[in-house]
């Protein structure tokens, strides 16, 4: 009974504050950005990202963030080099931005790995509204893209 009890008032602490569980992603902001192994320009470069690129927030420091990009890699970037701005990107080869929420919906437009997407807002589970950079507006499964 005790045991059941803190398990309760742990389950209901979590709950209060999932917040601190929060991604926090960013979207790169000028043409080309480059990547440090360090938070510093003397650092060794280690390669460049370009602009829009989705990238998930890990350590702010000083003027200076450590990301980590769709496929899972480490870096530093200046910090003044992110936007608030939310995108996605594609990382399934043939994803689909639907007309609806619906596996069966009219299909929009097919889109080949690495594309950019911008997130418009929530959706239904397992469903994010996005906007191509071409205009097309519609859904796609969240299992097709990085950056959610």
């Amino acid at each position: 009974m005790a045991a059941s009890r803190v398990f309760l008032i742990a389950l209901g602490l979590l709950a209060a504050v999932p917040s601190v569980w929060a991604l926090d992603y960013r979207s790169v902001n000028v043409p080309a950005a480059t990547l440090f192994d360090a938070p510093s320009h003397k650092a060794k470069k280690l390669y460049l990202i370009k602009a829009q690129t989705p990238v998930e927030v890990v350590v702010r420091l000083e003027g200076w963030t450590k990301i980590r990009d769709a496929e899972g890699t480490l870096a530093w970037i200046d910090a003044a080099q992110l936007a608030e701005q939310r995108n996605l990107i594609v990382t399934a080869g043939g994803a689909e931005i639907r007309q609806s929420e619906l596996a069966d919906g009219v299909v929009l437009a097919r889109l080949d790995k690495w594309v950019v997407l911008e997130l418009l807002g929530p959706s239904a589970p397992g469903w994010a509204k996005v906007r191509h950079r071409d205009g097309v507006t519609g859904f796609i499964k969240t299992t097709q893209v990085w950056g959610l």
